[in-house]
């Protein structure tokens, strides 16, 4: 079988990307601008959103960092075994 193109995390940052870009752009020729601004608009709207939802959905990594990172081993520990301290 082969691989895909692209991951599904990747697609769901473009496809959001996208929608945001368009949406932005519409807004912007809804509001009386002229088209090529528009365009403008919506293609900075895209690039701004990119880099923010790579940053807002977690990685599909298995490699990860989990949420315990930065905590001593005898801290998780003690959390897995229900002692607070």
């Amino acid at each position: 079988m082969e691989r895909s193109l692209l991951s599904p995390r990747t697609a769901l940052v473009l496809l959001l990307a996208i929608l945001t870009g368009t949406g932005a752009g519409v807004l912007a020729a809804l509001s009386g601008s002229v088209v090529a601004q528009g365009v403008l608009y919506g293609a900075a709207a895209f690039g701004a959103a990119v880099p923010f939802f790579n940053h807002l959905i977690a990685p599909d990594t298995p490699d990860a960092p989990d949420a315990s990172a930065g905590r001593s081993t005898s801290d998780r520990t003690d959390e897995a075994e229900g002692r607070h301290g």
